[in-house]
C-alpha cells in the first residue's frame, strides 16, 4: 500500500513539474512574473477596480479561488464597449504574456463570451479580445477602442469558443508592441484561435469580464520584461451609475 500511495504521488509530482516546466519555457528568458493572483481570499477582490464593484463578488469552489461577476453593471458610457470589466489596479506593463483560466456561467447564445483587457490607457482608450460562442464583427474577435465604439482588428480568428465544453478555460494572452502583435490561445497554447496586429497603444492595465453576460476568472499569472504602476486613479468614475 505504501509503495502504491508513493508511485501515485511521483506521478502527480511529475504532472505538475510537467505543466510548470511548459509554461516557463514558453515565456522569453527576460520576461519575469510581475503579478499572480490565486484569490485566496475575499481580500483579492481590493487588488481590482470595476466599473461597478456591486456585480462582482469573490467564490471558492472545489479548491478554486476566484471572482465573479454575476450581473449587468450598472454603467454606462459614450464609447459603447463592455460594461463588465475589472481591471488590475496596480499595475502596467506594454509587452506581456498573461495567462488566466476563465468559466462562463451564462446561457448559451451567438455572443456568450468573456472578455479580456489590456493595455488599459483610459476609458476611451484600450484593447479588448472577445471569446464568443460565434464569430460576427462584433463577436469572438480582438477589438480597439480609440476614443470611438469598438473596432475589429483581429485578421485571423475561429468560428467560435464552446463555453460548455468544460468548466475551466486557459486562456494567454500575448502582446508585443513593437511589432504590434497580439496573439490568443484557449486550452492550446501551441495554437492561437485569434491573431492581430495594431501598435495603437503601449502602457496600460489589464483585466477581465464580460460586454454583459456573467462568468468567473481565476489563477492569473501576469508575465512581462518591465512594469510599472499606473499614472491614473479610478477610470470608470465618470460613467458609474448610483
Amino acid at each position: 500500500m505504501n509503495l502504491c500511495i508513493a508511485l501515485l504521488f511521483l506521478a502527480g509530482s511529475c504532472v505538475l513539474y510537467s505543466e510548470t516546466a511548459k509554461t516557463a519555457s514558453s515565456v522569453p528568458e527576460n520576461y519575469k512574473l510581475v503579478y499572480k493572483q490565486a484569490f485566496e481570499s475575499k481580500e483579492s477582490l481590493g487588488e481590482f477596480v470595476a466599473t461597478d464593484k456591486r456585480v462582482w463578488k469573490w467564490g471558492k469552489e472545489k479548491g478554486v479561488g476566484f471572482i465573479e461577476h454575476f450581473g449587468k453593471s450598472k454603467y454606462k458610457y459614450k464609447v459603447r464597449s463592455p460594461y463588465n470589466i475589472a481591471l488590475v489596479d496596480g499595475i502596467e506593463v506594454k509587452d506581456f504574456i498573461l495567462d488566466a483560466k476563465l468559466r462562463q456561467t451564462g446561457k448559451e447564445y451567438g455572443h456568450r463570451d468573456m472578455c479580456v483587457f489590456y493595455n488599459f490607457k483610459d476609458r476611451s482608450h484600450f484593447y479588448y479580445t472577445h471569446v464568443a460562442s460565434v464569430t460576427d464583427n462584433h463577436a469572438h474577435n480582438c477589438f480597439v477602442v480609440n476614443d470611438k465604439p469598438r473596432t475589429k482588428i483581429s485578421h485571423e480568428t475561429t468560428q467560435g469558443h464552446k463555453w460548455s465544453s468544460r468548466e475551466w478555460h486557459d486562456i494567454r494572452l500575448v502582446r508585443e508592441h513593437s511589432s504590434g502583435k497580439i496573439e490568443v490561445y484557449v486550452n492550446d497554447f501551441d495554437k492561437p484561435i485569434m491573431r492581430a496586429k495594431d501598435k495603437t497603444f503601449e502602457w496600460g492595465r489589464v483585466g477581465f469580464g464580460s460586454f454583459d453576460d456573467t462568468g468567473r476568472v481565476a489563477a492569473i499569472r501576469l508575465y512581462a520584461p518591465e512594469s510599472r504602476k499606473p499614472n491614473a486613479g479610478d477610470p470608470f468614475e465618470e460613467g458609474r451609475q448610483k
